[in-house]
């Protein structure tokens, strides 16, 4: 496989990460454009023992040279990421490659983060896709900055890729499965309070819908804690539950920034702490649920959530650009920046919005025998209706402001409309809308959420 590529630089170190399990992903490696040598491998990252299908450094040089041949005249905007997806059936391999532009001993080079899998584990690897992309693109940014200052950047890029491996790994054997028999989840159980209390699964459904369908499951329990689980995939499309993942038994997983549902087993002091950076660059708001104390805790709706991950993206990078010494600031600290912006680290708060959506569905959906598929097919309709509001309010709110042309203006008469005059309702519904229309909570409330921060601000300088 390795004929035909040319010599291997003595410069080019590697690194061999332990990862527990099978990691599907055969390396990650991080090349530059020599302007004498042409495409460099500068870092290999490789799972440690035996692989199923080894690649020799040799081999990854040539896959490295594959991704930057043809980026020397790359014409892209400065500080623009570029992601290539390459299979390349006669070497049996996918790859998915960021190409940016960065600085190394003084000279500006086009660069390649890529991660380098078997072709075999594509249908695996595509559901999981889009968060392994901006995962890296984040460490992209910092790492670019670290560039510039004339920093290590491996060191920031490991920060990444070794959690990516560990999250792939994870996956592998506790994704949670694409179908799933409503046998397994608590919405078969004869009557409400054989497995939780009627107003914990409420809300836990409840703000499980009102925040994208994203949700932390804790508990001592593994058990309980899946249960829980399956039950909150059932919301969820076939691909989205090829992004979530049950615990693990004997130890727990980390928390994983862009998976939709998780479960976590607590420690054995009974508590489970939360990486707060991580939570907050979560592309949606999280639903925190504790199955052993019946506790529903969630992030603030989509436009809070995206306004708080920005600040605070900025004033992470504008740290690390200000730092005098590489040691200064370690790149995977959370950032407190007085003059900027002060991040809540309580980001989770009580469920305040009530709904009757979810309320009638779990009244009604007990009232039917368990055991058949009576069950089944009324969460279909329920979710079913879900969708068919959350397209009819798009359709509302397009027709309202000429598609966008004109500010929204009639919140009122919307929910009067649409029947959505329950905040819980229109939460849920709007949650719906934002996975099929990107950006839609922030059209709709930003405007008022920004005068209310604004006002907030100026009450606490005085």
């Amino acid at each position: 496989m390795s004929s035909g590529c040319p010599p291997q630089s003595p410069a080019v170190a590697k690194s061999e990460v332990a990862i527990e399990g099978e990691c599907p992903l055969l390396a990650a490696t991080f090349a530059y454009w020599d302007n004498i040598l042409g495409p460099r491998v500068r870092h290999i990252w490789a799972p440690k023992g035996d692989q199923f299908m080894f690649l020799s450094d040799g081999d990854v040089t040539f896959l490295a040279n594959h991704t930057l041949n043809g980026e020397i005249l790359r014409s892209a905007e400065c500080g623009a990421v570029d992601v290539k997806f390459f299979v390349l059936a006669e070497k049996g391999v996918i790859i998915v490659s960021l190409i940016f532009d960065g600085e190394l001993k003084g000279d500006k080079n086009t660069c390649a983060l890529s991660i380098i899998l078997p072709q075999t584990e594509l249908a695996f690897y595509l559901p999981l896709h889009t968060i392994c992309v901006e995962r890296l693109k984040h460490v992209i940014r910092r790492g670019r900055i670290w560039m510039q200052k004339g920093y290590n950047i491996i060191s920031v890029l490991s920060l990444e890729i070794v959690p990516i491996m560990e999250l792939l790994a994870s996956m592998k054997t506790h994704s949670v499965p694409e179908d799933i028999d409503i046998k397994d989840t608590v919405l078969n159980d004869d009557d409400i309070g054989d497995s939780c209390h009627e107003d914990f699964l409420h809300k836990a459904i409840s703000s499980h819908l009102q925040t994208c369908g994203c949700s932390i499951v804790v508990g001592s329990n593994p058990e309980k804690v899946n249960k829980i689980v399956r039950t909150l995939c059932l919301f969820l499309t076939p691909a989205e539950r090829k992004c979530s993942r049950l615990c693990k038994a004997d130890s727990s997983f980390k928390y994983d920034t862009g998976l939709f549902v998780q479960g976590l087993l607590k420690d054995s002091t009974g508590s489970f702490v939360l990486p707060f950076r991580q939570v907050l660059y979560s592309p949606y708001p999280t639903t925190h649920i504790d199955v052993d104390i019946n506790t529903v805790k969630q992030m603030p709706p989509c436009h809070e959530h995206t306004y708080n991950q920005r600040r605070y993206m900025r004033s992470e990078l504008s740290a690390l650009w200000k730092t005098d010494c590489e040691e200064d600031i370690p790149p995977d600290t959370v950032i407190h920046t007085d003059e900027t912006f002060t991040p809540d680290l309580n980001i989770f708060q009580d469920v305040m919005h009530k709904d009757t959506l979810v309320k009638s569905f779990i009244d009604e959906v007990f009232m039917l025998k368990p055991g058949l598929s009576l069950r089944s097919t009324y969460l279909a309709q329920f979710l079913l209706l879900l969708h068919r509001k959350a397209l009819a309010l798009l359709k509302y709110i397009e027709d309202e402001t000429q598609k966008g042309k004109k500010p929204f203006r009639s919140l009122r008469n919307l929910k009067t409309d649409l029947d959505l005059t329950v905040e819980g309702d229109l939460h849920i519904v709007m949650a719906f809308a934002e996975k099929l229309r990107a950006g839609l909570h922030s059209f709709v409330f930003a405007k008022s959420m920004y005068t209310s921060m604004q006002e907030r601000d100026v009450l606490m300088s005085f």
